[in-house]
């Protein structure tokens, strides 16, 4: 780079010398001077953009095949996809092994639980009182005593359908008996009676029930009611039909 300069002013300089100057000035045929020294290299210019990418080559030979270049890095999992529709059934698997026994469960808790029946009799010739409780003091079947004999009333422990019917022996006197129901009459069953005679008389009715609620037979005005060991028994019976 100095050198070029230093060239340009030699050469300058005995420009000047043979047209400005005097003859008398400049010596007379001057040799010009030697060359200056080479100047130092460049800096490389700043990196250029790169390109777009090429066509891919032609082979130099037809039958050779374009190679392939190396697996790229995998990119993100994209989104899932929507469900697809269900596939068939596959094939029943194989029988699995026993599992281990069960706790030996008690017999008669699953016998008694829900169920409630009773059968009770009246054992003597007196007729009760008209437009009474009809007292039954011979208890024949007592399931979960869920018929009083305090009382002389099922009370009812087990909520559901309950069936009652009872078999009456009359004699002499006309009979009717009401069914209750938490004083209140359900039905009424009557049987006239003709003098000098006897006869039984029944009646029933399926009665739904929720706990604590009772149920009990008792006279009507008519209260003929007749009991004498092998000449005829009365008697009142319930039972669970149907647990809610």
């Amino acid at each position: 780079m100095f050198g070029g300069h230093i060239i340009f002013g030699t050469l300058l300089a005995g420009s000047l010398c043979l047209h400005l100057v005097s003859a008398d000035t400049c010596p007379a045929g001057a040799m010009p001077g030697l060359p200056g020294i080479p100047g130092f290299p460049g800096r490389d210019g700043r990196e250029g953009v790169m390109g777009e990418k090429g066509d891919p080559g032609i082979p130099l030979k037809p039958e050779e095949a374009i190679k392939n270049g190396e697996k790229g890095v995998t990119g993100f999992t994209g989104m899932p996809g929507k469900r697809g529709l269900r596939g068939d059934f596959g094939t029943s698997g194989p029988e699995g092994p026993p599992g281990q026994p069960g706790e030996q469960g008690n017999l008669d808790a699953s016998k008694s639980h829900l169920h409630s029946a009773f059968s009770v009799s009246r054992s003597t010739r007196l007729p009760p009182e008209p437009s009474s409780l009809i007292r039954f003091t011979n208890i024949i079947t007592n399931v979960n005593n869920h018929f009083s004999a305090d009382e002389s009333k099922f009370v009812c422990k087990i909520p559901g359908t309950y069936y009652f019917v009872f078999h009456a022996s009359c004699k002499e006197k006309s009979l009717c008996v009401n069914l209750m129901h938490d004083d209140k009459k359900l039905a009424i069953f009557c049987d006239h009676m003709p003098k000098n005679s006897q006869q039984a008389s029944s009646g029933g009715l399926a009665v739904d029930l929720k706990e604590n609620e009772k149920v009990w037979l008792m006279t009507g005005y008519y209260n003929g009611l007749y009991a004498e060991g092998k000449k005829g028994d009365s008697v009142f019976s319930g039972f669970l039909i149907h647990a809610q």
